[in-house]
């Protein structure tokens, strides 16, 4: 979990997936689902340098070819652009 006094908003997200998947193809998922989407001021990559995005945690679990999991986007933008990125 993040550091809650450098966090200003913490994104949750829950996700379900029929086979089983690593957190490196969830990140993938991730940044390409919102890649392009927002234009440059909101682009994932480019708020992750500014830190104003943290780093993305990863929790999941496989079993009988399922994998579910929950992802945590910690953010300290405004609340406009983490409502977009969670909404993406």
């Amino acid at each position: 979990m993040p550091e809650p006094g450098i966090v200003k908003y913490l994104v949750k997200l829950k996700f379900d997936v029929e086979g089983v998947v690593e957190k490196a193809d969830v990140i993938g998922a991730i940044f390409g689902q919102t890649e392009g989407l927002f234009g440059p001021e909101m682009n994932l990559n480019e708020l992750q340098k500014s830190w104003k995005v943290g780093r993305i945690e990863i929790n999941l679990t496989s079993k009988n070819d399922r994998t579910t999991g929950e992802v945590l986007i910690p953010m300290s933008t405004d609340i406009s652009t983490a409502a977009l990125v969670a909404a993406a």
